[in-house]
């Protein structure tokens, strides 16, 4: 259980630094789009070589993929129906929307749990890799094609994911750690420092915008919010846990794995790709906000049930 609260606190530090550098007038809300950008374009490809290099590809096709996998596809899809059917989104704030509902905090938050509670750093694997090789992509190819003008040609859309820094690092990552390959420590040593510096950068941007950006809960309504934070919290986990003891019969410390890792609130990075693309910025700031505040006794409380 420290675990969690460690991870959670030092989520919250670094976001509490952002907002303040930004109320002493030291950042303002270029420093914030700068610092977005640095993630999106180069910190985090390169963390993502670095952690996928080390993956061990066989746990990946396991129980905790295909239960995390539709239990994803399950909230993105709830989220994209209200939204169309009442909501009435935008393509490209529908899809930021689905990504808040579905996309949990693998990377920061979810490796410390996976070592300090779950005991294997290994078992958010699956998790990272779906989200990275599948829904991010998927995610993304809809936001160009949302925010494009003209229409683009078939040729660009299937090309398009593979032009996403993010995507051509996630599969680097993933050819490294398939073909056993170890990167040179010329090579290695930059990218473990560049890629240092996307968490920090992801959470001091948010914590920025929480400073100077509209203030929470203006970013789509509170229908909009809940519905969010109910597919995030609630309905994941459940259809996690479902599929998982029911689907699969997993049981101790798999079961508790699949549903803890999808407890997990909405992931930065969302925010970070809200703000690149410019559509649904303040609701994807509020919903790694409150999903964050929230997962904490979410988390606790699955893990006290399962254990």
């Amino acid at each position: 259980m420290t675990g969690v609260l460690e991870g959670f606190a030092t989520i919250g530090v670094l976001i509490a630094l952002g907002a303040l550098l930004a109320h002493l007038g030291l950042f303002d809300l270029t420093a914030q789009q700068v610092l977005s950008r640095l993630a999106f374009y180069v910190a985090s490809p390169a963390l993502l070589i670095t952690v996928l290099q080390d993956t061990d590809v066989d746990s990946v096709i396991s129980t905790n993929l295909v239960a995390t996998g539709v239990a994803v596809l399950v909230a993105a899809l709830l989220y994209v129906g209200a939204a169309v059917l009442v909501f009435r989104q935008p393509v490209a704030e529908s899809t930021i929307g689905a990504l808040c509902a579905s996309y949990v905090n693998a990377g920061n938050l979810g490796l410390p749990i996976a070592a300090y509670v779950l005991g294997d750093a290994a078992l958010v694997a699956p998790t990272l890799l779906l989200q990275m090789l599948v829904l991010q992509p998927i995610a993304l190819t809809v936001l160009d094609l949302a925010v494009a003008e003209g229409r683009p040609t078939w040729r660009r859309v299937v090309a398009r994911p593979f032009r996403t820094p993010l995507t051509v690092a996630s599969l680097l990552g993933l050819a490294l750690a398939v073909t056993d390959t170890t990167v040179p420590p010329p090579v290695e040593d930059p990218l473990t420092l560049i890629g240092a510096m996307a968490v920090p950068g992801m959470l001091l941007a948010y914590g920025i915008s929480l400073r100077l950006g509209p203030r929470p809960g203006s970013g789509g309504g509170p229908a909009v919010l809940t519905t969010i934070v109910l597919l995030k919290l609630v309905v994941q986990p459940a259809v996690a846990y479902l599929v998982a003891r029911f689907a699969l019969g997993a049981q101790d410390e798999t079961l508790l794995a699949v549903t803890v890792l999808a407890a997990l609130p909405t992931a930065q990075n969302i925010f970070v790709h809200a703000t690149r693309y410019g559509r649904g910025e303040v609701l994807a700031r509020d919903a790694v906000f409150v999903t964050t505040v929230l997962s904490v006794p979410a988390v606790v409380v699955v893990t006290a049930l399962l254990t």
